[in-house]
């Protein structure tokens, strides 16, 4: 339910959107560089981004090949560290963090879902969503559970015990879908999540983000090239040459 709040500001009188207000901001980066070196050439793959996600968002990245997309998608996943500027996740700056803690802080706040799926072929679907769990060195039994009924939540319930090799693509996108939640993280971060699938599964897909989004309050990033695919995001945010051309 969303709250309004009249405010006056002298004969002005405006209506403030309190839960906007009250939603924090779990990732941002100010001021963002991030330049590659190759031989003797610097490649500035971000110049200069700044960007907020609030908690519940539902942003898409876009942009052409080159324009800086999986380079920010690396940074806003605390994959990599900026060679200039600043990175928050809630509020705490990852550059100051050991890579122990990083790893802990991905594994428990982000989930990854991947354009390849990243399946292990030899484990069945409850073996692979266990995985991140595991990880965290949750007992067995326990894991075993949870990971059900992730699979459940997503529609495999019948299929749990079937190989990579036994599904078709849309279900193996679900059991990775089912992994990256494993361990309830705040944000969801998902690279080109239906770039394999026909366009029945990728609806279908599609759908379960935003699922995900609306009835759990999941933060949804997703980076796409696919402007038909972004704009079913509540908010999109385009780059051109390392930097925001717009939803900045």
């Amino acid at each position: 339910m969303v709250s309004f709040h009249l405010v006056s500001f002298g004969n002005i009188l405006i209506y403030i959107n309190i839960s906007q207000m009250l939603r924090k901001s779990i990732i941002k980066l100010d001021s963002v560089w991030k330049i590659y070196k190759m031989g003797e050439v610097e490649v500035n793959a971000l110049k200069g981004v700044s960007l907020e996600i609030l908690h519940g968002d539902f942003v898409a990245i876009t942009g052409a090949s080159g324009s800086g997309k999986s380079t920010m998608m690396n940074l806003v996943g605390c994959l990599d560290m900026p060679t200039k500027g600043l990175i928050l996740l809630d509020g705490k700056d990852i550059s100051k963090m050991s890579e122990s803690d990083l790893a802990q802080i991905r594994g428990q706040k982000i989930g990854f879902i991947f354009q390849q799926f990243h399946l292990i072929p030899t484990l069945s679907a409850v073996e692979n969503v266990m995985l991140p769990l595991e990880f965290q060195d949750i007992p067995t039994d326990k894991s075993e559970k949870q990971a059900a009924e992730i699979l459940h939540k997503v529609g495999l319930g019948d299929r749990i015990n079937h190989l990579p090799s036994q599904l078709s693509g849309g279900e193996q996108q679900r059991v990775a879908i089912a992994r990256s939640l494993a361990n309830n993280p705040d944000v969801v971060l998902a690279d080109e999540p239906t770039g394999n699938l026909d366009s029945v599964a990728g609806a279908n897909i599609l759908n379960l983000l935003q699922s995900l989004w609306k009835k759990e309050g999941k933060t949804i990033i997703m980076v796409t090239h696919d402007l038909k695919l972004a704009s079913h995001a509540k908010r999109i945010v385009q780059l051109k040459d390392g930097q925001i051309l717009k939803g900045g």
